[in-house]
């Protein structure tokens, strides 16, 4: 564990907090993330040709095989929330027009692009190529369509079928396959003058799937009692380069392979996860949690929880993508196939059905004490239906299920002080549960 000072600078001259607590790995994965924006800031001048895609179903190994360097819409407005950098640019959005209620994501991704630079201050380059994998969010594509606008860029399309029935079948996977071959991967080409080969791609592949694997070794460890890892706002960090520009790459390899030796030498200790304010010491509540988190008061948010000593051993979240704890690798022997069948899988392509199965059995198998939804205010992707999941969740396992509401990146919709007092009565319900439980 190491400590380093809050840079005022980098939190938009906010006053500097106490310093903030980190597993190394926290701090390995963040010089990682300013790596990929030094690389995108000198992209064109060294000849480098620009892609943007989504985290959803992102086919990161495929544009490797292009050398695109790779920029995430979604991470550069998580990334300016962080920052404390989001609101100015929400704003400047809806004085171009846009409205309070589109997703808080697009309206900081397209301030940031007025101003011109990136999340850690340097230039942001002009896309030349927008890849979409819709993979349930109808937004994406409007988000795009606006980018086009503004850059005139090319833009491919990947279609993704929903998972309507529950399940993908053959056809569906087809699909997706015919389109990376005859659409996707000649328009890379075209933009990106290399010429595609099947075996780098298998390359990638190879090294995705062994980030794959420690990553599922780090998040089942919350399984473990107390949990080493909170699998929620620790898990952003976790998935950060897998979900990202550096899945498939060496470095990524590297650094889950740190990450795993980490978290289980946390774990032989008997050691609880990092906070921001140091080591939980003991670990009262263990929850389950389904949506993104708030990212303007990323810190206060976390505090929140672990003042209580709530650790949260599984979130939705930290599937959005990739759902490799139900057994999906990239399989380097089908690499096309193994793209559409990420796709395919993405958390935000799962029906309802799914989704509450999937929570249920987080429930089950990390011993959760009950369900907290986090319903973002300007993501229809995640929050429509969770009242739904909410109701039969609790019916299905007995365990208290409890809504808060915030906002991705936008500060406006972030009440401390109504959040802290949902979680509070939410705690307290736990507790009740527990006396009840006990005098049976």
């Amino acid at each position: 564990m190491s400590t380093q000072p809050v840079n005022a600078a980098a939190l938009g001259g906010a006053k500097p907090k106490a310093p903030v607590q980190k597993e190394d790995a926290m701090w390995l994965q963040k010089e990682m993330i300013n790596a990929n924006y030094a690389e995108l800031a000198s992209a064109h001048q060294t000849g480098r040709k620009v892609s943007a895609t989504f985290v959803p179903g992102n086919l990161n190994e495929l544009l490797m095989c292009f050398d695109f360097a790779r920029s995430l819409p979604e991470t550069n407005a998580l990334q300016n929330g962080m920052r404390k950098k989001s609101g100015k640019m929400i704003m400047d959005a809806e004085r171009e027009g846009h409205s309070e209620d589109v997703c808080t994501y697009v309206k900081a991704d397209l301030g940031m692009m007025m101003g011109g630079k990136g999340p850690t201050g340097d230039p942001l380059p002009t896309p030349d190529v927008l890849l979409l994998s819709y993979t349930g969010c109808f937004t994406f594509m409007k988000w795009f369509e606006l980018i086009r606008q503004k850059y005139d860029c090319e833009t491919v399309m990947l279609h993704v079928p929903y998972q309507g029935d529950g399940h993908i079948n053959k056809n569906m996977r087809d699909y997706v396959v015919k389109q990376i071959k005859e659409n996707v991967i000649p328009t890379l080409e075209r933009v990106s003058g290399v010429k595609f080969d099947i075996d780098r791609l298998r390359g990638y592949m190879r090294e995705s799937a062994k980030s794959e694997e420690n990553l599922v070794r780090v998040l089942q460890s919350a399984k473990h009692r107390p949990s080493p890892i909170d699998g929620y706002f620790g898990a952003v960090y976790y998935i950060g380069p897998i979900f990202t520009a550096f899945r498939g790459m060496p470095e990524a390899t590297k650094y889950y392979d740190a990450l795993w030796h980490e978290v289980s030498e946390r774990m032989r200790l008997g050691k609880g996860p990092i906070t921001p304010d140091g080591e939980m010491a003991d670990e009262q509540y263990r929850l389950v949690v389904e949506g993104p988190p708030n990212w303007t008061s990323f810190r206060d948010f976390w505090k929140m929880f672990s003042d209580e000593g709530a650790v949260v051993v599984a979130s939705t979240y930290a599937k959005v993508g990739g759902v490799y704890d139900f057994g999906f690798r990239h399989d380097p022997e089908h690499p096309i196939e193994s793209l559409a069948e990420y796709c395919l899988g993405c958390y935000t392509n799962l029906n309802f059905p799914q989704r509450i199965d999937m929570i249920c059995k987080y429930i089950d198998e990390y011993q959760a004490d009950g369900l907290l939804i986090n319903s973002i205010k300007s993501c229809n992707s995640f929050s429509a239906g969770q009242l739904l999941i909410l109701r039969e969740v609790e019916k299905r396992t007995g365990k208290p299920a409890a809504f808060i509401e915030t906002d991705l990146v936008d500060p406006r919709y972030f009440s401390a002080a109504n959040v802290k007092n949902r979680l509070e009565s939410y705690f307290q319900m736990v507790k009740a549960k527990r006396v009840a439980a006990a005098a049976h």
